[in-house]
């Protein structure tokens, strides 16, 4: 079975690259949770992959075709998958997220997942979404236009993904487990990788040939479909040079802009065009780290890929490529200034809901026997993360579930529109830790009535630190109306209503607001999130509840008959 399933899968991706006909609009994959070993920088490891690969199998479709997944668990670990940036239309109970929209994959279960990519094109991505496990189980989503649609950039000769991540030595979820317990900061990560390959600056990664290669044509045009992957840091990315046009972001058309390099954040896809245009050599491509935050470890050694001209020879020395300094805010917010849809947008004008989340770090009182085992955090605390100062207390059992079937206990419904407090989010924010620093717990939810027009204010906060946050919301893409440094204004905010990005990850600046516009129509429940997954692990999140409508069209259909249990 698994075999005809990987074979119609390799013939669509076939049929769609060189513009087949093909009448089928439903696209068949097989998925295997299984384990596998690999080896980096002379250290081998068990990891969890999907069908044996590291990364993952590519999602090759074609805009408003229906998906469809059989992911079977052969792994001791509980699974479950998140196709990140598909906005699940009436399809919530697929989105994946464990305990928000469905119960784990169990060891030995299987779950199908459907869905439609309901006007939609571009780069996205899936990853699991259980403890830490899309360190090592992600890939990209290729979705191209409709037969006869055409790009309204110039077609490039050829197309590559470029997917970005972390590796560490140890077991994901055994570092997350480690980071918890301890109550502070997470181990930076051994390596970063490009499409799984650390490159030359890490141990034994040149001689073992562990470096991605992309061998281009001089004067030819390239597309390079770029995706964070990463856990817990935010990345630049840039390529020796050459510059870069970017088109595309979070699967959306952008307004053609040309940059030297880019950030981008965990749970973000930028595309951009590249032209071979340099003199025939081999140019480094970089990633490095982004680090918003103070007094934090991270990995400093890029990872270095080479984007390769035909005709050069391993005797030529590798041209090497300039990153920002790592914490270069102004490089991210040149970029960001700049990013607009391709066309003018039907921004909501008038708004049902107001919302204003701060986002954030705390430091919780130390309340173990052993502290200097678990409580590693800013003078003897342990370190947590909230909205609204409201660290989200992860259920164990399926909120959707929970609230399709009406069964209480699991959640609440009284999430705050507004902080309780009101300060100043940046500049006076309490530290005194951890007499001031700590917060409240809970799963609370906000609820919408369907068809509101909402707009929320996410506003970075100064405890322990201000910090750059990619928060990811699911079910939806939402406008970019405004960001800033310093405390929102309503007053002075700056607002673009004519041609703002539309997103589904926003990296809120650091010691600064984003102000995102969009409309609720989409019933279910849906969680909200920062990106870098110890700030998830550590409560920075929320869900959403959007209410049926009326008619078949705006209600959410009943549970699949194969949905996991809990």
């Amino acid at each position: 079975m698994s075999n005809c399933w990987i074979s119609y899968s390799y013939i669509l991706w076939l049929s769609i690259v060189f513009n087949l006909h093909v009448s089928a609009t439903t696209r068949f994959y097989d998925f295997k949770v299984q384990n596998m070993r690999i080896t980096k920088m002379c250290k081998s490891k068990q990891i969890v992959s999907i069908n044996q690969m590291f990364p993952g199998p590519v999602i090759y479709d074609q805009e408003d075709d229906q998906i469809i997944v059989k992911v079977t668990n052969e792994t001791p670990y509980n699974t479950t998958l998140h196709w990140h940036g598909v906005r699940q239309k009436l399809s919530c109970w697929y989105d994946g997220p464990s305990y928000i929209t469905q119960c784990p994959i169990l060891s030995g279960q299987k779950f199908v997942y459907k869905f439609t990519l309901e006007k939609q094109k571009g780069t996205l991505f899936w990853h699991a979404h259980v403890s830490w496990l899309r360190g090592t189980v992600y890939g990209a989503i290729v979705v191209y236009p409709k037969m006869g649609i055409p790009s309204p950039f110039r077609n490039p000769y050829k197309e590559q993904i470029i997917l970005l991540g972390e590796y560490w030595h140890k077991d994901v979820v055994q570092l997350e487990h480690e980071a918890l317990e301890s109550g502070g900061a997470p181990t930076p990560a051994d390596a970063f990788t490009i499409n799984g390959h650390p490159g030359p600056n890490y141990k034994c990664s040149s001689s073992n040939n562990d470096v991605y290669k992309m061998v281009v044509i001089p004067g030819k045009t390239y597309m390079l479909r770029i995706v964070n992957a990463a856990l817990n840091s935010e990345h630049f990315f840039t390529i020796a040079h050459h510059k870069m046009t970017i088109i595309e972001a979070d699967g959306e058309y952008t307004k053609p802009l040309v940059v030297n390099h880019l950030m981008i954040a965990p749970g973000q896809t930028i595309n951009v065009l590249v032209t071979a245009d340099q003199p025939v050599n081999r140019y480094s491509m970089a990633m490095g780290p982004y680090v918003s935050a103070k007094n934090i470890s991270f990995q400093k050694l890029p990872a270095i890929s080479y984007f390769q001209y035909t005709g050069s020879t391993r005797k030529q020395i590798v041209m090497p490529a300039h990153l920002p300094t790592v914490n270069d805010d102004l490089a991210v917010k040149t970029v960001m200034d700049g990013l607009r849809s391709l066309h003018p947008v039907m921004v909501p004008r008038k708004i049902d809901v107001n919302l204003s989340f701060t986002i954030g770090l705390n430091v919780e009182k130390c309340g173990s026997s052993n502290p200097d085992k678990n409580c590693q955090g800013p003078h003897g605390g342990v370190l947590g993360a909230s909205v609204n100062n409201i660290s989200f207390t992860s259920p164990t059992f399926s909120l959707l579930q929970a609230y399709y079937k009406d069964i209480n206990g699991h959640f609440t419904r009284d999430f705050p529109d507004t902080p309780h407090k009101v300060y100043d989010y940046v500049n006076g924010a309490p530290n005194n830790i951890p007499h001031d620093t700590q917060s409240l717990v809970g799963t609370r939810t906000k609820v919408f009535e369907f068809g509101s027009r909402v707009e929320l204010i996410l506003q970075d906060t100064g405890t322990v630190s201000t910090e750059n946050h990619p928060v990811h919301m699911h079910g939806y893409s939402f406008y970019v109306v405004g960001y800033g440094s310093g405390n929102y204004n309503p007053r002075t905010a700056k607002r673009n209503m004519v041609d703002p990005p539309y997103l589904n990850t926003i990296g809120v600046p650091v010691g600064g607001w984003a102000a995102i516009r969009f409309i609720a129509d989409n019933p279910g429940v849906w969680f909200m999130h920062c990106h870098l997954e110890i700030h998830m692990s550590w409560g920075l999140s929320m869900a959403f509840i959007v209410k049926n409508g009326k008619g078949e069209m705006q209600t959410l259909p009943p549970p699949p008959g194969d949905m996991p249990t809990c």
